[in-house]
């Protein structure tokens, strides 16, 4: 197991380095490869415009793709355990949904109101941030309420569908009444790109990130005992409780962060939870939690590299997920109990 755990890990970090690699030679742009050594090792170049699309363009996507892909399928990990439902994610559960309801509140319905709060610079993306965080926090705060009164996961798993389409209704309804530049900028934002966040907004992106990731990785033993049933891990002294309400708050910061961002980036936080858990052959959180972040950064990348080498100008994230997505979902739709009990 351990064998297995090392080669997996080593695998993945290669095809990190490999896919990075790609995506700073690789693009819109010819830029060659000599030139890019030059531009990071700091001798500059004697072309300007390409300094800017290596150090301000493309090193900022590939960290944004990379930060995104491993917070989205944590937080497909993190839902999967503490609703035991391997068809649990951020958009099945509504979360993103509710994280978008955010933003086309900001986007739609206060208009320029934005920009004369927080000023033109600050307006573009912390009104957003709130927005998303505060939409993502009242869908989680429903689910939370809702695990009260229903204990089966499934019949929570579709609130969470419920609540997603209530929550998609008020952005159709938003979008009716919305001014022309508004549904514009809306629309272009739903698409999911990793290469929107600038240089001086990397920072804030990647602190929040990496302090929810982190988080994370320090609740692997509640997260193991709720594997083994909520009244065995009661018994092992975890507050069950807390513990998923901590495990919500997580999931909602790591998917509003990154939605307000990147937009509604859809099926990785669904599917890469199980390619780990599949590869891996186990369900033990302190191995499948790091090979989940790895595995998602290395998926987005992947995602990232094909949608700026289309025939036909960037390809919008979103049309591409789904491709990968799809026939993962059926086969863990077709072998569920496979999936489920690994040891």
């Amino acid at each position: 197991m351990r064998s297995r755990y090392t080669v997996v890990m080593i695998l993945l970090a290669v095809a990190l380095l490999l896919l990075s690699v790609a995506c700073l030679l690789l693009g819109s742009v010819d830029i060659p490869a000599r030139q890019v050594t030059d531009i990071l090792l700091g001798r500059g170049s004697d072309n300007h415009a390409w300094e800017i699309i290596v150090l301000q363009s493309r090193l900022p996507m590939i960290a944004t793709a990379v930060l995104a892909g491993a917070s989205l399928s944590v937080s497909g990990l993190l839902l999967q355990t503490t609703f035991n439902n391997p068809l649990a994610g951020p958009s099945i559960l509504g979360v993103s949904t509710g994280a978008g309801l955010g933003v086309a509140i900001v986007m739609l319905a206060m208009g320029g109101t934005v920009g004369s709060v927080f000023g033109q610079t600050l307006g573009s993306y912390v009104a957003t941030l709130l927005g998303a965080l505060l939409g993502a926090a009242v869908v989680l705060a429903v689910l939370i309420a809702f695990s009260y009164i229903v204990k089966s996961s499934t019949m929570l798993l579709i609130v969470g569908i419920l609540v997603s389409y209530l929550a998609s209704s008020v952005i159709s309804l938003l979008n009716s009444l919305a001014t022309e530049e508004g549904i514009h900028n809306y629309v272009a934002w739903g698409f999911g790109t990793f290469s929107g966040v600038s240089v001086d907004q990397l920072p804030v992106f990647a602190g929040l990130l990496l302090m929810s990731l982190f988080a994370s990785l320090l609740m692997v033993k509640p997260l193991n005992a709720l594997l083994l049933g909520t009244r065995y891990a009661e018994n092992l002294g975890v507050n069950t409780r807390r513990t998923r309400h901590s495990l919500l708050l997580v999931t909602g910061v790591l998917t509003a962060v990154v939605t307000a961002f990147c937009g509604p980036i859809g099926f990785l936080g669904l599917v890469v939870p199980h390619i780990a858990r599949l590869t891996l052959r186990t369900s033990n959180h302190s191995r499948l939690l790091p090979a989940t972040m790895l595995s998602g950064a290395v998926i987005a990348l992947l995602c990232t590299l094909l949608s700026v080498n289309g025939m036909h100008g960037i390809i919008p994230i979103n049309a591409i997920t789904p491709i990968i997505g799809v026939p993962i979902i059926l086969y863990i739709i077709v072998n569920r109990r496979k999936i489920q009990y690994f040891n």
